[in-house]
């Protein structure tokens, strides 16, 4: 039996932009009919160049914006945030990781206070069990106790979006959305935290929609693959299917297009950036 996490069903995303002195009113539709499903701990990629619709997409699925019509599921639950709004246990089951951790991350708060302040907000948990939670979650992505006390401009990018992607996790989230949380880091460090996202996903059967611009990067980490263009999806499929055998000229564009990011191609550009 499936057990969908994700279900989108013909979602539409306009946005009525006013007139003004030289300009008439008009209709930007950001986001056209998208269907789409994930299952329990499994990867839904979305890709597409900027301005494609992908991070409106985002939106809507994190329950930031509504859809302007169209239905969304969440655990087979219907999910309506312009009627009945977001609650405390609809924000517990889905969480996001921007592309850059340091703006997501109050500079005057302690790590520690950073990944506790989603149980103190959220939960009944007393101060003592959100520390060790939050220490627990802090080892997990490969950070040290004595990290627990420092602020957000001590750590490296690599570091501080692990930071990012532990606090997501604090909630014990149903989906993960994560909005291109590589592209701002180093090909070193992209490595890194695609391999944490993978133990994360196998330890802890998370579920992941992952927003990305960049096919290459994707087929790491992602099980199904949807190609947006202009708020369209002209793509969805298996990863190897899409990577395969392309059917859309846009993907095979985008393939043209993209410098080989996955894990294997960043290590030989390492050794041949050393070499030389």
């Amino acid at each position: 039996m499936r057990n969908v996490v994700l279900e989108a069903r013909d979602i539409v995303r306009d946005y009525h932009i006013g007139g003004g002195l030289f300009s008439s009113a008009r209709t930007v539709h950001a986001v056209k009919g998208v269907t789409l499903s994930v299952e329990k701990g499994r990867t839904l990629a979305i890709v597409g160049e900027s301005g494609c619709g992908k991070s409106t997409l985002a939106r809507i699925i994190t329950l930031i914006d509504p859809a302007t019509s169209g239905e969304l599921f969440i655990d087979g639950a219907k999910v309506d945030i312009a009627r009945g709004g977001l609650t405390p246990e609809l924000r517990r089951k889905v969480q996001i990781v921007f592309q850059n951790p340091y703006g997501s991350l109050n500079p005057r708060q302690k790590i520690g206070d950073v990944l506790g302040e989603p149980l103190l907000i959220n939960t009944g948990a007393p101060a003592g069990e959100r520390r060790d939670r939050a220490m627990t979650m802090l080892k997990k992505v490969g950070l040290e106790e004595k990290h627990f006390n420092r602020y957000p401009h001590m750590f490296s990018g690599g570091q501080r979006q692990r930071i990012a992607i532990a606090r997501a996790l604090m909630l014990n989230p149903s989906l993960l959305v994560l909005d291109e949380p590589v592209s701002a880091l180093d090909l070193s460090v992209q490595a890194q935290v695609l391999n944490l996202l993978a133990d994360l996903q196998d330890e802890f059967h998370l579920t992941y929609v992952f927003i990305s611009h960049d096919l290459s990067v994707v087929r790491y980490i992602a099980d199904e693959v949807m190609v947006m263009y202009y708020g369209e999806a002209v793509e969805y499929g298996s990863r190897d299917e899409v990577f395969s055998e392309p059917q859309h000229s846009y993907t095979r564009t985008l393939f043209a297009a993209t410098p080989r990011a996955d894990i294997d191609s960043i290590k030989a550009r390492l050794a041949a950036k050393t070499a030389a």
